[in-house]
């Protein structure tokens, strides 16, 4: 897992728009990257529309968000549209960038073979540095989204 002050992880990654996205195209920008386990579970889609009604703060603080689960971009794009999401939702099939960020949870909810991404929330700098960290390894907790805000008005 990635800590605060660390460099970055770069990753390349396919939007619900089926573009690619890299992180590193965001330099010079704070980036607010939410981790989920996965379009259209509750607590999931909850969390994605506290963002999404939050928006106007992050836009005022030049913040970005993307969306990151292991669902694929056509899952990715149906959750978007469903929930008037206004941010890009990316695909990490495979769980690569989950991995190097905050961790997957493998046999999800006592399904065999199911692995998805682990909630989390991660502030990139301008710089690329890592400025806030958070894991939960319980996929029903929501993080605190005025302590996000708090972190990006401190960079």
């Amino acid at each position: 897992m990635l800590l605060k002050g660390e460099k970055s992880a770069d990753f390349s990654l396919f939007g619900s728009d089926f573009k690619e996205y890299k992180l590193n195209e965001y330099l010079g920008k704070k980036v607010v990257l939410v981790f989920y386990p996965g379009a259209f579970s509750s607590v999931c889609q909850r969390e994605l529309c506290t963002f999404r009604d939050s928006l106007a703060n992050f836009d005022t603080m030049n913040a970005i968000i993307l969306g990151i689960s292991m669902d694929s971009p056509f899952a990715n794009r149906a959750f978007k549209e469903q929930n008037s999401l206004s941010f890009q939702l990316l695909s990490d099939i495979g769980g690569e960038v989950s991995k190097k960020y905050g961790g997957v949870h493998e046999d999800f909810s006592g399904v065999k073979g199911l692995t998805v991404s682990k909630r989390a929330v991660f502030i990139v700098s301008k710089d690329g540095r890592i400025a806030y960290t958070w894991v939960s390894e319980d996929p029903r907790v929501e993080p605190d989204y005025a302590e996000i805000s708090n972190q990006l008005k401190k960079i």
